[in-house]
């Protein structure tokens, strides 16, 4: 089954799954090969709230809603995990903030050369990171902030590629 396919069987089984009320809209189902990630959408604050209160109001809004939905959330988590064999993490989206409850940590492996590891380094002995791992996930982060809009297109083409390759024939047969 393509990725696309499997990724619209899991938004149609959580979008039928979760209850109506807990978020504003739709919720955002991100997937990749290890994790399903569920984005919820809580109301954003009144506009006229001042701007020093509004953040304690984000967060104490998302810590409401984690909480009051922690056994439901649960008890979905396990039957998507055993209906689509991937973890489960949730999160919300309050006044453009988000805000992730759990994730999944998942270790990769890579080789670099020495000048790439001199910026991993340069970066501990900084004090940004504590070790090279915490270094290069700082990284990814930093490129992932600065490049949203060529990650958007490139997943896009992806995507195309997926649809376009299911299309055609089965080489299995």
């Amino acid at each position: 089954m393509a990725t696309d396919d499997v990724t619209a069987q899991v938004r149609g089984w959580f979008t039928g799954r979760l209850p109506e009320d807990w978020f504003a809209s739709a919720p955002e189902i991100i997937r990749d090969r290890e994790e399903i990630a569920v984005l919820g959408t809580l109301p954003d604050p009144p506009e006229d709230v001042p701007e020093a209160e509004r953040s304690a109001l984000i967060e104490g809004l998302a810590r409401r809603f984690r909480e009051e939905t922690r056994e439901r959330r649960i008890e979905i988590a396990r039957e998507a995990e055993r209906k689509f064999r991937q973890k489960v993490s949730w999160g919300v989206v309050c006044g453009g903030e988000t805000v992730m409850f759990t994730t999944l940590s998942v270790p990769v492996m890579t080789r670099l050369r020495q000048s790439e590891r001199q910026v991993l380094d340069t970066l501990v002995a900084a004090g940004v990171a504590r070790s090279r791992s915490d270094a290069l996930a700082w990284c990814v982060r930093l490129v992932g902030k600065n490049t949203d809009t060529w990650l958007d297109e490139l997943r896009d083409a992806l995507q195309h590629v997926d649809r376009v390759r299911s299309a055609g024939p089965d080489v299995n047969s």
